[in-house]
């Protein structure tokens, strides 16, 4: 028995053996190449199932693996990186800051090459820098560069594409290997891959790029811009479509899409599922093959019929109606689709996996896209109606603001992205994320300024800051006669500063013939420049600012109600006399007028609170050839304020009661010599309600009109806001005595 068993064990043992010698061979051998294989193919896998996938796709629409246009993720990156050798590149390690330390952030264009052209949209780009306050024509003083070059279209098969790029930049001296150079580019790569291949060694130099892809994207290094066509205007540009007071409880359409069908290629796959998710009534999907030139060699069976529903629905009809509308990859990740949605308030749904979304450095799209996968198509309808009215309302108001700030011109875009590299130069003021999510936006918060939101007239009601209750007097004077003062000499107690800004040539008279008072006097010689008032003189050590002319009388009641309802309206002017603006049809022109209407745009700084930080925007956020428009024109300064401030805030200003017996005269004085005799009293021009007093007045009028239309054309469209309101600090007339009142004086 013993024997028995030792020999079926042996036997055992003996056929392990030769499985293992002979068998196991063609097991490691099949194992290799199944590994190898494997290795090999990285694409999808090959679904071809009809009872797997019936309801949801036709084996026609599946990815095929042998697409050669297909490249995997591994193969797109190494594509890259063949033409991106500084991919670790980061401002510490390929940017010289010493550039930007003496004369700040400015940046210099290349001049154009004669007989080098560049297409309509780089012309905008380098106009909105030139046109900046950020442009210097002196290279010396630049701390960033732009190539003259036209890079945006780096397709080999366009007619834009501009060839032998790596021999002309090398022949430029200030080249450097790419260093503190900017290079923008909206579309790269080629068919069928569209990679992110420029064409040329961009070397060190920073990338703004359209459609950029999250595995070549260096954070803190790139900068992510939106794709925008030709059209895209320079400056100004279109409102959003989002309305106050006409936001529908409902709209007709929960998600819309509207849109070419790819066929083959990059960029088909998404497309060609978008029809699954189509009901034809809160969900509307439509796409057409009907574009290139052989799609009628590659259409389906579904190009007839989805052709003919294409042609039902009007585009821009169902992004006026919709709430939510579908962004999904083109050949590239972006599309132009992405800001006609943000304009449209029409909620993005982005369907474009490792797309690094424009400004995302600075902006939370999370509070105004809902960032989708294209592998989850179908979950998408169930996603957005769950998405609470609330929020719905919050996303759409996001949009506007997104597009008004930042995306509804090629200014915007141009000194956004400018903005961003300048804060990467000093971290420790720069805008936080809440300044570039919250109005007025980023571009008007200067950090140079302050970074605490509490110096800022925007943010007192968000984060319960209160306005100082004291103010500065701003006092200027233009000629020696009468007394500087005299508009304070009835309460020379009210404010906690007076600053005289001295715009004569000749000196100031001597400390001991200003009146005396508790209250601190600062004379302050100005250059005689009308833009002078609105310097940020250190002296101003108030939020508020209680601008004045020299002929300007004001009693103590006027003073206090007024900013009594400053502290209530602190990013506005409040003041007295108003002005307004119209359109004239017939002359094709903006209009100004001075006529006691109901109407009122402007308010006059002879006699206006506003809030101090207006000062630094005035001087360092507009460029220098509006300051210089204000000085070459006689009574412009309070007009470009007032334009300011309402492009700043989409707000008009307010208008405080005035006494019955108050009125401005054509005051007669003599003027200082030179730089003084060309600037007018402005009493002159705010007399009421005569238009045109003699000769001097009716051409200081006639600048008035010129000066609108000038700031009009430079700003893109007319910021003036009208109003109707005027605050009184009496309801109505009431038995009470007037000597019981708060303000006696405004009521008799």
């Amino acid at each position: 028995m013993q024997t028995r068993k030792k020999y079926i064990f042996l036997t055992f043992l003996a056929s392990w053996l030769l499985l293992f010698f002979f068998g196991g061979d063609q097991l490691r051998r099949f194992a290799f190449f199944s590994g190898r294989k494997a290795e090999a193919r990285r694409n999808w896998p090959r679904w071809t199932d009809r009872s797997l996938l019936r309801s949801f796709a036709e084996p026609e629409e599946l990815q095929r693996d042998g697409d050669p246009s297909l490249l995997s993720p591994r193969e797109r990156r190494a594509a890259w990186l063949s033409i991106h050798r500084s991919r670790g590149c980061r401002m510490e390690t390929c940017f010289d800051f010493s550039r930007c330390e003496r004369h700040g952030f400015k940046v210099f264009t290349y001049p154009q090459e004669r007989g080098q052209p560049i297409s309509e949209t780089y012309g905008k780009i380098l106009s909105s820098i030139e046109r900046s306050r950020y442009h210097t024509l002196d290279p010396e003083e630049a701390c960033l560069f732009v190539l003259s070059i036209d890079t945006l279209d780096r397709d080999h098969l366009s007619a834009q594409y501009v060839r032998d790029v790596d021999e002309k930049i090398r022949g430029f001296p200030l080249w450097n290997g790419g260093r503190n150079h900017l290079i923008f580019n909206l579309y790269s790569g080629t068919w069928p891959s569209y990679t992110g291949d420029l064409g040329f060694d961009i070397g060190q130099a920073i990338l703004a790029k359209a459609s950029f892809d999250t595995e070549s994207f260096r954070p803190g290094f790139d900068v992510s811009i939106p794709l925008f066509s030709k059209e895209h205007p320079q400056r100004g540009g279109d409102r959003g479509w989002l309305y106050q007071d006409s936001v529908p409880p409902r709209k007709k359409y929960l998600l819309v899409f509207k849109g070419k069908r790819y066929l083959t290629g990059i960029g088909s796959g998404t497309r060609n599922a978008l029809h699954h998710i189509h009901n034809g009534q809160d969900i509307i999907s439509l796409t057409t093959c009907k574009h290139g030139k052989d799609w009628e060699k590659h259409k389906d069976t579904r190009c007839d019929k989805d052709n003919v529903d294409y042609e039902r629905f009007d585009y821009q009809e169902l992004l006026h109606n919709s709430t939510f509308c579908i962004v999904p990859r083109g050949r590239r990740l972006g599309s132009f689709r992405f800001l006609e949605a943000l304009q449209a308030a029409c909620i993005p749904v982005l369907l474009s996996d490792g797309w690094e979304l424009p400004f995302a450095e600075a902006i939370d799209w999370g509070r105004a896209a809902v960032v989708g996968s294209e592998r989850l198509l179908l979950q998408i309808p169930s996603a957005v109606r769950c998405i609470h009215p609330e929020r719905v309302l919050a996303f759409q108001q996001q949009t506007q603001f997104l597009w008004d700030a930042y995306f509804s011109s090629v200014d915007k875009i141009v000194h956004t992205t400018l903005e961003i590299i300048k804060d990467r130069l000093s971290p420790h003021r720069s805008r936080s994320r809440f300044l570039w999510n919250t109005l007025p936006g980023g571009l008007l918060v200067l950090p140079d300024f302050s970074t605490h939101l509490g110096d800022f007239p925007f943010y007192y009601l968000q984060h319960g800051y209160n306005p100082s209750k004291k103010f500065t007097a701003l006092i200027r004077v233009v000629s020696q006669a009468g007394e500087p003062t005299k508009p304070l000499r009835p309460h020379l107690s009210s404010p906690s500063q007076i600053v005289v800004l001295w715009s004569c040539e000749k000196p100031p008279p001597p400390s001991g013939k200003w009146p005396q008072s508790a209250v601190p006097l600062t004379i302050i010689q100005g250059r005689r420049k009308l833009s002078d008032r609105f310097f940020p003189f250190e002296a101003i050590q108030t939020d508020a600012v209680l601008s004045l002319d020299e002929d300007t009388s004001l009693s103590t009641s006027e003073v206090d109600f007024a900013f009594l309802v400053w502290r209530s309206f602190p990013e506005r002017i409040v003041g007295f006399p108003t002005q307004s603006h119209f359109w004239d049809p017939e002359q094709g022109r903006w209009g100004y007028t001075s006529r006691w209407t109901n109407e009122l745009s402007i308010v006059l700084t002879a006699a206006a609170f506003y809030h101090r930080y207006y000062h630094s925007l005035f001087t360092e956020y507009l460029p220098a050839g509006l300051r210089e428009l204000v000085d070459g024109l006689a009574a412009c300064e309070d007009i470009l304020m007032n334009v300011l401030v309402a492009a700043v805030t989409k707000l008009p200003p307010v208008k405080v009661t005035q006494r019955k017996q108050h009125k401005e005269g054509v005051a007669q004085q003599a003027e200082c010599r030179d730089g003084a005799a060309e600037t007018p009293p402005p009493s002159a021009a705010h007399s009421a309600p005569a238009e045109v007093k003699g000769t001097a007045g009716s051409r200081r009028f006639s600048q008035r009109h010129g000066c609108l239309d000038q700031l009009a054309a430079w700003f893109g469209y007319m910021p003036l806001v009208s109003s109707q309101l005027r605050l009184d600090p009496v309801l109505f007339k009431d038995q009470v005595s007037v000597l019981r009142k708060k303000y006696p004086g405004l009521e008799k």
